[in-house]
């Protein structure tokens, strides 16, 4: 057996064209306010008034996620929050930025994985791979970061992107809120393509960090959020507040909050490394350690179409009795 690299030149593409979408921008979710006495998970209110007060303030909102807050239809309760003013600065990862440009250029998004992978033609879709690759090797050659080149790639070419308000990368430039992107190399569909550049993918990722980093070093009073991203968006977040507190930040008045689908209990109670849940990132580096010099971590169990529409609602409802 021969050890050596593959030849991606070889790989077999198609155009998305005509690809089944599972999440399209005629079923995206439209924000609606709830009746304020809806039931919502318990910690939702707390955290919407800590949001509220936040921006009433002048201190950042961070808004974490995985791929599914795209994938479960929610861009425009995002959108609508940028626009709000209420989100100050949006983290995402790999996935998150495929997602989120393909529904700008094809109105559509998220393919059938189990099928696909049957037959090697999961994610070898022409247009997102080449024009995604294309956008992050002229920006990070121009000095930009992973958001700032999709966005700047975007801008240029407006004919081939008629749905760029649903894009959030698209909407939070226009609003003037930084967009990072923290991507592991090999996790991404657009790392199969054969125009894909390791190292202007990694370097514009880098320069997103150090972004990331700049907005954390600014949370104290401020508040930051993490839906459904189990490692990426966690691990970040630690790194970036661990460089902050290390250059002299004060970043301890914060609130931290996690929304999952894992039921993790009295996420405050103490846990060993025998318990599984010592394992989920997102406990120990969002709810628990970040705040126990002070502010007030929450997890919130649910789906994020249950989750964010409640968490919207509350804000929304908390501004105008401000």
């Amino acid at each position: 057996m021969t050890h050596g690299d593959l030849d991606f030149s070889k790989i077999r593409l198609q155009s998305a064209r005509n690809r089944h979408n599972l999440v399209t921008v005629e079923n995206l979710l439209r924000p609606t306010v709830e009746e304020p006495d809806k039931p919502c998970a318990e910690g939702i209110d707390d955290i919407a008034q800590a949001i509220v007060r936040a921006r009433r303030d002048g201190r950042p909102v961070i808004w974490s996620m995985g791929a599914h807050v795209i994938k479960r239809g929610l861009s425009l309760y995002v959108i609508d929050l940028i626009d709000r003013g209420i989100i100050t600065h949006i983290a995402g990862n790999g996935a998150v930025s495929i997602h989120d440009f393909e529904l700008a250029y094809l109105g559509g998004t998220s393919e059938h994985v189990p099928t696909a992978i049957e037959d090697g033609s999961f994610g070898m879709w022409e247009e997102t791979g080449l024009w995604m690759n294309r956008a992050i090797k002229e920006g990070y050659a121009a000095g930009l970061g992973y958001g700032e080149s999709l966005a700047q790639y975007i801008s240029k070419h407006t004919e081939d992107f008629p749905y760029a308000d649903y894009s959030v990368v698209v909407r939070a430039t226009r609003a003037s809120v930084p967009v990072t992107f923290h991507v592991t190399i090999g996790t991404d569909i657009i790392h199969q393509h054969p125009e894909a550049d390791f190292a202007a993918i990694g370097g514009a990722s880098g320069r997103d960090f150090r972004k990331m980093c700049a907005s954390v070093a600014q949370l104290d009073g401020g508040v930051f959020l993490n839906f459904g991203s189990a490692v990426t968006g966690p691990e970040v977040f630690l790194k970036a507040l661990s460089i902050s507190r290390n250059l002299g930040y004060s970043t301890y008045r914060i609130t931290t909050a996690n929304f999952d689908i894992l039921d993790l209990g009295d996420f405050t109670a103490p846990i060993d490394d025998e318990h599984p849940h010592y394992y989920y990132r997102p406990r120990k580096n969002i709810v628990n350690r970040p705040t126990s010099r002070g502010g007030a971590g929450y997890h919130i169990t649910g789906d994020h179409r249950d989750t964010i529409p409640a968490l919207y609602s509350r804000i929304v409802c908390a501004i105008s009795e401000v």
